[in-house]
């Protein structure tokens, strides 16, 4: 493709990813809103209080709200660069530029043989289908790391390795980059170079400032949260006289009471169940293509998600950066659980925060787009699962194989 063709087909998607980046700063800059409820809270207020107590030199200590690894710090204190703006604006100045940045890296990918710009597509249809909420929290920012990660890794598995550290370090979820590297050197180089950056790093944040890891015992003491999928068990519960109820509770709105306790445990048994597949399959793999990390990333993060005691909004745009990767390949599969995600981003605005009273009261519409939302992402699942098996483990595919050219990670990306 020439400099000239590729400006001219990227032109289309810049302007839709500019006209849809402007509508959500609108959103979070209250210009216009969506709802009656106010998804910038967790910046101006929860955020920003993070902030001045890092600024003293330690964690949140006191505060169960506190959840992440010793690296979100930097996240929350980044507003830090751009001292000319109030903290607000500086942290969606920022959150914007991340997701230029993903758009960047996704259409500058889409210009080497056996990349395609349906990748950059899904990111500029996708984030905007979340609504608001998608600016006001972090975690744009560390699917950033996630999808610059895995378009690195085609070529360089260390800076994969040291990328995919890094993101743990924020959010623990893009570790998972890391499962779908190809046997042999690539593996090596990956994993160690995530151990000694998650090494480095973390005694470096231990160091930092006191109260690093306390975020343990925090993640550790939260419930079922009301939007995930155990929960929707008391959700109808309410109906038939259930007599829990439903309080903020370590920052999300949680179930308590009779059961809870247990459905929890079942919740956790099937990420237990997720995790034995993941580790089945890791073993078993023997075709590993060059959009193979991508594909393996994109289900373990799904079936993390779908099996989590809390599946937050924002966690979608988790799956919609890994889905855009998998697209971004010719030949990547995933084109279903792919779409499947971007219908359920745009089911979950409704959820939240257009009809979250809904969904706090158990109402038949709030439950009903729960039960929607919910069984997207179980169905992507199950699907992707399937798909990753098949093209990976000997005797499982019942599909043409792969062909030989995706398996040449040095031309992918070349």
């Amino acid at each position: 493709m020439t400099g000239q063709t590729f400006r001219g087909v990227a032109l289309l998607p810049c302007a839709a990813w500019a006209l849809t980046r402007a509508a959500l700063l609108l959103w979070v800059l209250g210009v216009f809103t969506l709802g009656g409820l106010d998804v910038t809270v967790d910046v101006w207020v929860i955020y920003r209080g993070w902030y001045e107590t890092l600024l003293t030199g330690t964690y949140p200590l006191d505060d169960v709200t506190w959840q992440y690894p010793p690296g979100a710090a930097l996240a929350i204190l980044s507003p830090a660069l751009l001292p000319f703006w109030e903290y607000a604006s500086a942290f969606y100045a920022l959150v914007l530029l991340c997701d230029a940045l993903v758009f960047g890296l996704l259409l500058y990918a889409g210009r080497r043989p056996g990349i395609r710009a349906a990748g950059a597509w899904v990111w500029v249809v996708g984030v905007p289908l979340l609504g608001p909420t998608v600016y006001a929290r972090y975690d744009l920012m560390v699917t950033a790391v996630a999808v610059a990660a895995l378009l690195a890794g085609v070529r360089h598995p260390k800076v994969l390795g040291v990328l995919a550290a890094f993101g743990a370090l924020l959010k623990v979820w893009p570790a998972l980059v890391l499962i779908g590297v190809r046997r042999g050197r690539p593996t090596r180089a990956a994993w160690s170079a995530a151990a000694l950056t998650a090494a480095g790093l973390g005694v470096g944040f231990a160091l930092w400032m006191p109260g690093a890891y306390a975020f343990l015992a925090f993640q550790r003491d939260r419930g079922l949260e009301i939007e995930s999928l155990g929960a929707l068990y008391f959700h109808l519960a309410r109906h038939a006289g259930w007599e829990g109820r439903v309080e903020l509770h370590y920052g999300s709105m949680e179930f308590l009471g009779p059961h809870v306790g247990l459905v929890s445990a079942l919740v956790l048994g099937l990420a237990v169940l997720a995790l034995g597949w993941l580790l089945v399959w890791r073993l078993r793999a023997r075709t590993f293509a060059a959009h193979t990390p991508a594909q393996a990333a994109f289900t373990a993060v799904l079936l993390f998600t779908t099996t989590s005691r809390v599946i937050s909004p924002q966690y979608v745009v988790w799956l919609v950066g890994l889905a855009a990767v998998c697209l971004a390949f010719r030949g990547g599969g995933m084109v279903r659980p792919a779409v499947l995600v971007l219908v359920a981003a745009g089911v979950t605005v409704l959820e939240f925060p257009v009809y979250f009273a809904e969904v706090v009261a158990s109402d038949a519409w709030g439950v009903a787009l729960l039960f929607v939302r919910n069984g997207l992402l179980v169905a992507a699942s199950l699907i992707a699962a399937r798909r990753l098996w098949r093209e990976t483990v000997p005797g499982g595919r019942s599909e043409k194989a792969v062909p030989a050219r995706g398996d040449q990670p040095s031309r992918a990306l070349r």
